[in-house]
């Protein structure tokens, strides 16, 4: 009997595509310059300034579409990678004890308490509620997902010149 290869399994870029999928909402409502890693010794925030997180996150949907972006990017994985239907119920249970909603809020809130100001929460929350917010929300995933398939394929169409690149690197270095 052949054993399930897991490590080989997860080359799909399961744990890649969780990770993107599950920030994106952190990575949107952030300006396009990466912020530096919060200092361990952060400032605590305010009451006031951690409910505006959390008013943020709800008119967001942020439980709604992480959740459902975990079940969207399990489902996609077993449909490219058979072999992970095997082991889909572990996997489910591992997202949803590391990576669902419910297990992120707390930390979430807290990353955007230190990231934007009481006022920015508001202005942004402001945003989500209006028709436009909401319509961003609701298309959030589509993009995302779009997104990551264009670069895919931009990858895979061009993965010979990439090899082509390391393995000349590779000689340049013997």
């Amino acid at each position: 009997m052949a054993s399930f290869d897991f490590s080989a399994a997860l080359r799909g870029g399961v744990l890649v595509v969780a990770t993107l999928l599950l920030t994106a909402p952190a990575i949107q409502a952030q300006n396009t310059t990466a912020a530096p890693a919060a200092p361990a010794t952060a400032a605590p925030v305010s009451a006031s300034q951690r409910k505006a997180a959390e008013s943020l996150l709800e008119v967001m949907q942020s439980e709604k579409t992480t959740n459902q972006a975990i079940d969207q990017m399990l489902t996609l994985q077993v449909e490219q990678n058979p072999n992970l239907k095997k082991v889909e119920p572990e996997m489910r249970a591992f997202m949803a004890k590391y990576m669902s909603w419910a297990s992120l809020k707390d930390e979430m809130v807290q990353l955007y308490a230190r990231e934007f100001t009481e006022k920015e929460l508001k202005e942004l929350t402001k945003f989500y509620q209006s028709s436009t917010g909401q319509k961003y929300v609701s298309k959030q995933n589509l993009l995302l997902q779009a997104g990551m398939q264009l670069g895919q394929r931009r990858v895979q169409e061009n993965l010979p010149e990439l090899q082509r690149m390391i393995e000349e690197k590779m000689k340049a270095q013997e």
